[in-house]
């Protein structure tokens, strides 16, 4: 079965402005086998569906009748919830679509790690994030894909007033994965933080797609994304905030800065603001480039070789998105992972 043959679904191309720079063709056309719904290992009552208004490829997990299941979070974490997906068949679609609620006043962190065993498989993946009042959710994904490997995540972010979302993203390895934000702001005093660090190579392609809406006031939305691109690997990075009349003394940031290890690799960084008041605080900004040869020299002047120079520099961007977690478990989670230790 092919995707581009799923009915109803009107598929993005490069006409659509989120998609100038990312090519869908490869695999939305490839053969698959089969397609397989898959339930987490965890407590979920069924749901109703995800519903985006901007998105189109949510209907994919729709078309392909996907369950829809739950997750309620009704007291503070004392532990993240970790959700492992390990794709052990292959050359197949793998859907699988939760809605988390977070109660009033609780505290709740959860870890998704999205990896591979085999190959060609790819991952349709749906998540609603759903904050009552005073809630907060430290959310931590990683993926880490090998060649001929997809992954599409669509996430929909609900935000009641005084909640908060940290969001983090590592993004690692040599597939190909399109990650989708949306997130209205409609109540008072919501913060939303999205961080991400992405380190590709080979050929590997990740895009990243923010469409954030300020309807109210007092609401934050921060998107931060570091990149490191080595061998002929690309990056896009497409980020939309957009404040309405009524979001006054919104705070709006974005920015996105991405290291070019090889003449091959690509970045496409596109910040982009859309302000229709004036108490606001706002900046957006994009930065390019190769490592800084002053402080590889300083390095190598204290005695470290040229390699280890690098290597140090390179951490050190990474150590700032993982400065941004504040659940300390979840902080060491990413310290302490290991591909190995799941395939």
């Amino acid at each position: 079965m092919k995707l581009i043959d799923l009915k109803d679904i009107n598929f993005p191309t490069k006409k659509d402005e989120d998609f100038r720079k990312i090519n869908l063709n490869p695999i939305l056309e490839k053969e698959f086998e089969y397609s397989k719904n898959y339930k987490l290992d965890l407590e979920l009552e069924e749901s109703h569906s995800i519903l985006c208004r901007t998105n189109e490829l949510v209907k994919i997990n729709e078309r392909l009748n996907t369950k829809n299941y739950e997750l309620n979070i009704k007291e503070d974490s004392q532990e993240p919830i970790i959700i492992i997906h390990k794709l052990e068949n292959e050359n197949s679609i793998n859907t699988n679509s939760l809605r988390i609620n977070v109660s009033k006043d609780v505290k709740a962190s959860v870890i998704e790690v999205f990896i591979n065993e085999k190959n060609n498989n790819f991952y349709s993946v749906n998540r609603e994030f759903n904050l009552l009042e005073n809630s907060s959710l430290e959310y931590l994904k990683i993926e880490d894909l090998e060649e001929n490997n997809s992954l599409l995540i669509n996430y929909v972010n609900n935000l009641a007033d005084n909640s908060k979302l940290n969001h983090t993203n590592f993004e690692l390895g040599k597939g190909f994965a399109l990650s989708i934000y949306n997130t209205s702001l409609e109540k008072e005093n919501a913060t939303l933080t999205i961080n991400g660090f992405v380190n590709l190579k080979q050929s590997a392609n990740s895009s990243s797609i923010f469409n954030t809406v300020h309807e109210n006031r007092n609401n934050k939305s921060q998107i931060r994304y570091k990149h490191i691109l080595n061998d002929s690997s690309k990056a896009v990075f497409e980020a939309m905030s957009k404040v309405n009349e009524k979001a006054f003394y919104s705070k709006v940031y974005q920015s996105t800065d991405t290291i070019l290890l090889s003449d091959d690799a690509t970045i496409f960084a596109k910040p982009h603001l859309e302000i229709n008041i004036d108490e606001l605080e706002a900046s957006h900004g994009a930065t390019t480039g190769s490592l800084n040869e002053e402080q590889l020299l300083y390095l190598q002047s204290r005695g470290i070789d040229k390699q280890k120079a690098k290597e140090i520099l390179l951490k050190a961007i990474e150590n700032e998105i993982l400065d941004t977690i504040l659940d300390s478990k979840i902080k060491d989670f990413v310290i302490d992972y290991k591909r190995s230790s799941y395939v």
